[in-house]
């Protein structure tokens, strides 16, 4: 019932808008030979075929066309953070229905669809293919598959991805980028769960990999995150547990200060993915699981 619904609400934006802007930011390998016609004035001259002018005792030009059929591979991050979600829907959630949109997009134009799910390791490989049974399964294996793991090895994902795809693809990343580092210490409060906001804000292996993979495939960084890791509710004394480390954590939220210190962390944090992900010649998207994406995906599109 929940792929099914997914897939209703998907079909309506694919239908009216992303697949257009799919198939004109996400171009194929190459140009394909088509045929060989007469010149006609406005031609590019650097197109004439001069063996059939030769024969035919006037100008015929080469016609090529686009080279379309691509692979588009999601890699999702399954790790203990992607279950959190303060509203309706889990970043779990979310990325399966941003796969939704981007499988059905692809599928459209024939394209080729895979899957890699990690945790701190490969968790799962669907091969690409097409059509759309192979898709809902793609969508169902996001939502309900068990992880055997709770960490994040992004690094180690895509160097199998690059093992797994011979040929440049797009390579789609899904993830809150979120990765293991020292609590953040304020005030009087003990701990606080949020990730230093260091000048670079994803580790050194992290950023050797995503260079890597980019400079052999399209690769589309697609952070995913919740309100309440970018502010903290007025709720008091909290007790929380990491859910990929199994810490616990006490935390005070009932000051004004600490969550005000807690959210320009998270400022500083989020704007240095982002220049991080523009170094390196990436595009990223960003995404809450407490806002419509269909805007944000738009303004993606024309970006690109």
């Amino acid at each position: 019932k929940k792929i099914r619904q997914i897939e209703i609400r998907t079909n309506r934006l694919v239908s009216e808008s992303v697949s257009g802007a799919y198939h004109s930011v996400f171009k194929g390998q190459g140009m394909n030979f088509d045929e060989v016609r007469e010149y006609q004035p406005g031609d590019d001259v650097r197109a004439i075929d001069w063996n059939v002018t030769a024969r035919m005792n006037h100008p015929f030009i080469k016609k090529f066309v686009e080279e379309r059929e691509l692979t588009v591979m999601l890699v999702v991050d399954l790790s203990g953070s992607g279950l959190f979600g303060s509203g309706e829907q889990s970043k779990r959630e979310l990325a399966a229905e941003i796969a939704s949109v981007l499988a059905f997009s692809a599928i459209r134009n024939n394209d080729k669809v895979g899957l890699v799910l990690f945790s701190d390791e490969v968790e799962k490989f669907i091969p690409p293919r097409k059509g759309r049974r192979h898709v809902l399964r793609v969508i169902r294996e996001i939502l309900f598959f068990e992880p055997k793991r709770h960490g994040t090895d992004l690094p180690g994902a895509l160097h199998f991805v690059s093992r797994m795809l011979p040929h440049k693809s797009v390579v789609v990343v899904l993830s809150d980028f979120l990765e293991a580092r020292a609590p953040v210490r304020f005030g009087s409060g003990r701990m606080t769960v949020a990730p230093l906001p260091a000048a670079e804000p994803l580790a050194p292996a992290t950023q050797v990999a995503l260079r890597q993979a980019h400079r052999r495939h399209d690769l589309v960084a697609v952070q995913i995150t919740d309100r309440y890791e970018l502010e903290l509710p007025a709720l008091g004394r909290l007790v929380l547990k990491d859910a990929e480390t199994g810490e616990v954590v006490e935390i005070q939220t009932g000051n004004a200060r600490q969550r005000a210190a807690f959210a320009e962390q998270q400022t500083l944090f989020q704007n240095a993915l982002r220049r991080s992900f523009r170094t390196m010649g990436i595009d990223s998207i960003q995404l809450r699981t407490d806002q419509p994406y269909s805007a944000a995906l738009g303004k993606f599109f024309d970006t690109r």
